[in-house]
C-alpha cells in the first residue's frame, strides 16, 4: 500500500512534527468555527484545532493498515445493529456494500488521505457518509472508537499471528529438509564456546525446530488471549442501547466476549504478549545468526552460507560477508526496543482508555515486520547453507569429545561418578601433554588411572563411537535423531497441526 499521506496538499504532505512548536500564524488563528464541526467529536467545540495538534495527534500515518481490519469490525458491527433492530436489513448491508467498495480503492491505493481526519477509522466514516449520508452515520451507533480500536487490533493481531506461524513453520520445513543429506555430518556441540561433546548435525537442526516450536505454542496461547471481542465496552461504560455482543463475536470470528467494559478498554494486554512472542522469536533467530556467523568464518569453516545471502566488501575483493545473518542478528535491537516501548507506554495508566495508547501501534507493527521479513530470509538461507565437511572431519578429533563417554564407560561398570570424572580428567591432561588423543593412549596409561581397565576401552574412544554409545531419550543417538527426523518430517507434513513441545508422559 502507498504512504498513506501521498494525496494530500502540498501543505499537508511537508508538514511534520517537529519537537519545537511555532507560534500560529494569522491564517491559522483566523479558521472558522465551522471548521471545528468536521470533526467526528467537534461538537462542543468552538474553536478549531491547531494545524499543529493535528500533525502532532495524527495516526493515520500507521494506522492506515488496519484499513480491512476496520472495514471487517464495522461490517460485522452493523450486522449485528441490523438484527437488534438498531439498523434495517437494507441498511447494513448497503454500509457492508459500501464499505467493500472503500477497501477496493484502499487495496488499489486510490483512497485520498488527510492528516485532518485523524486516523484510518475517521477516514472511512467519512467516505462512507460522504457516499450514503445519514445511513453511513448510522454505523457509529453503539460504539465507540476506544472500542473499535481495540477490536481492529485485535483483529490485526490474529493475522499477524497467523503470518508468524505460518513463517515458522516455514523455517522449520527448511531445517528439516536438511536433516537426511547431513545425517552422517557429525559436528562438536558446544558449552562455553569450547568443544564439550560430539553430535550429529541433524541433532543441531532440530534443535532451532523444537525453540521454534514454543515459539508457535506461545502464540497459539496469545492468539486465545487476543481472541476476545473488545466490541460494545463503548468508550468505557457500555451502552444503554440494545447491542448483542455474542452476535457480534459470532459476525467477527471471535471465541469470547471481553467480561469488563472497562478492563478490555484499556486492555493492551494482548499486543504486549504478542510482542514478548515475536521478542523471543528474534531472540531465537540471533542465536541461530550468531552461530552461523561464526561457523562461516576461515576460525571454524564449518559452513558456507548461500551467495545470494552474502554481499562483498566495497575495498577488500575476497570478501563474501554474511550480512544477512549480521542483519537478523542486528534487528533484534529493535524488537527488544518495541517490547520495551510497549511494556513502558502502560505503565501506570489510570482506568480507562488514555490516548497514551495510540502509541502502541507503531512498535508493534515494526516488531512484527521486522520479525517475518527475518523468518521470510531465514528460511531460504538454511536450506540454501553448505556444510564444509572435509574442514569439520579434519578438525573433529579435537577438543576430547569422547572424554565423556569414556567418563561414563567407568560409571556403567561400578566406578562412582565423581571417582571416575577425576581419572578420565588426569588421562584428558595426560593427553594434552603428550599431544595426542585420547585413543592413542597406552592401555598402560588407561591402568595407571584404573586397573581393571580392559582393550576393549578402544571400543569406546572417537567421534564417532562416542556418538554411536548415546541412548537415552532426546539424545545425540544416531537412533534417537532419526526417529526425532521421521516424526518432524510428519509435523511439517501436517498443515493442521498444533504445536507439540514434548514428551507426553502419563
Amino acid at each position: 500500500m502507498s504512504n498513506p499521506l501521498s494525496q494530500e496538499s502540498p501543505q499537508e504532505k511537508n508538514a511534520v512534527p517537529s519537537p519545537s512548536v511555532s507560534q500560529p500564524t494569522a491564517s491559522q488563528a483566523a479558521v472558522s468555527k465551522a471548521t471545528s464541526a468536521v470533526k467526528a467529536w467537534g461538537g462542543v467545540f468552538t474553536d478549531a484545532t491547531d494545524k499543529r495538534v493535528e500533525q502532532f495527534t495524527e495516526s493515520i500515518s500507521f494506522d492506515s493498515r488496519l484499513y480491512k481490519q476496520d472495514i471487517t469490525g464495522s461490517i460485522g458491527h452493523a450486522r449485528m445493529l441490523a438484527k437488534v433492530g438498531l439498523l434495517t436489513s437494507d441498511e447494513a448491508e448497503l454500509i457492508a456494500t459500501t464499505l467493500k467498495e472503500i477497501e477496493a480503492e484502499l487495496d488499489a491505493g486510490t483512497f485520498p488521505f488527510s492528516i485532518s481526519l485523524e486516523d484510518i477509522h475517521m477516514h472511512i466514516e467519512k467516505s462512507l457518509t460522504d457516499r450514503i449520508g445519514d445511513v453511513g452515520r448510522k454505523l457509529h451507533t453503539a460504539r465507540s472508537r476506544n472500542d473499535q480500536i481495540s477490536t481492529d487490533l485485535r483483529l490485526w493481531v490474529r493475522d499477524a499471528i497467523d503470518a508468524i506461524d505460518q513463517a515458522l513453520r516455514e523455517l522449520q520445513a527448511a531445517f528439516v529438509g536438511r536433516c537426511d543429506a547431513d545425517f552422517d555430518v557429525i559436528l562438536p556441540g558446544y558449552t562455553h564456546m569450547q568443544r564439550a561433546q560430539p553430535v550429529p548435525a541433524p541433532h543441531y537442526w532440530l534443535a532451532y525446530c523444537e525453540k521454534f516450536e514454543r515459539d508457535r505454542s506461545r502464540l497459539v496461547d496469545c492468539y486465545r488471549r487476543t481472541n476476545v471481542l473488545s466490541l460494545g465496552a463503548a468508550a468505557l461504560a457500555g451502552t444503554t442501547l440494545p447491542i448483542d455482543r455474542v452476535e457480534s463475536a459470532k459476525n467477527l470470528g471471535f471465541a469470547a466476549v471481553a467480561r469488563n467494559s472497562m478492563d478490555v478498554s484499556s486492555d493492551r494486554d494482548f499486543a504486549i504478549e504478542f510482542a514478548f512472542c515475536l521478542t523471543l522469536i528474534a531472540e531465537h533467530l540471533s542465536t541461530l545468526a550468531e552461530e552461523w556467523v561464526l561457523w562461516s568464518t576461515v576460525e571454524f569453516g564449518f559452513l558456507r552460507p548461500p551467495q545470494a545471502f552474502c554481499t562483498g566488501s566495497s575495498i577488500m575483493p575476497q570478501k563474501v560477508n554474511p550480512d544477512v545473518l549480521e542483519l537478523i542478528r542486528g534487528k533484534t535491537a529493535r524488537v527488544v526496543g518495541s517490547l520495551q516501548t510497549l511494556i513502558v507506554l502502560v505503565k501506570g495508566l489510570p482506568l480507562a482508555y488514555n490516548r497514551d495508547l495510540q502509541e502502541d501501534k507503531p512498535p508493534l507493527f515494526d516488531a512484527f515486520d521486522t520479525v517475518l521479513a527475518s523468518l521470510h530470509l531465514a528460511a531460504p538461507l538454511v536450506a540454501g547453507a553448505t556444510l564444509n565437511r572435509r574442514n569439520i572431519a579434519e578438525r573433529l578429533d579435537r577438543g576430547y569429545l569422547d572424554a565423556t563417554t569414556l567418563m561414563e564407560y567407568l560409571i556403567a561398570r561400578g566406578v562412582p561418578q565423581r571417582s571416575a570424572h577425576g581419572m578420565i580428567g588426569r588421562l584428558v591432561r595426560l593427553a594434552m601433554d603428550q599431544g595426542v588423543r585420547l585413543a592413542d593412549l597406552s592401555i598402560d596409561a588407561f591402568r595407571a588411572e584404573w586397573a581393571d581397565f580392559g582393550d576393549d576401552v578402544y571400543d569406546h574412544l572417537g567421534v564417532e563411537r562416542a556418538v554411536a554409545a548415546f541412548r537415552s531419550y532426546g539424545s545425540a543417538s544416531p537412533q534417537q535423531v532419526r526417529m526425532q527426523i521421521d516424526q518432524w518430517k510428519e509435523r511439517v507434513a501436517q498443515s493442521d497441526r498444533k504445536p507439540d513441545i514434548g514428551l507426553k508422559v502419563g
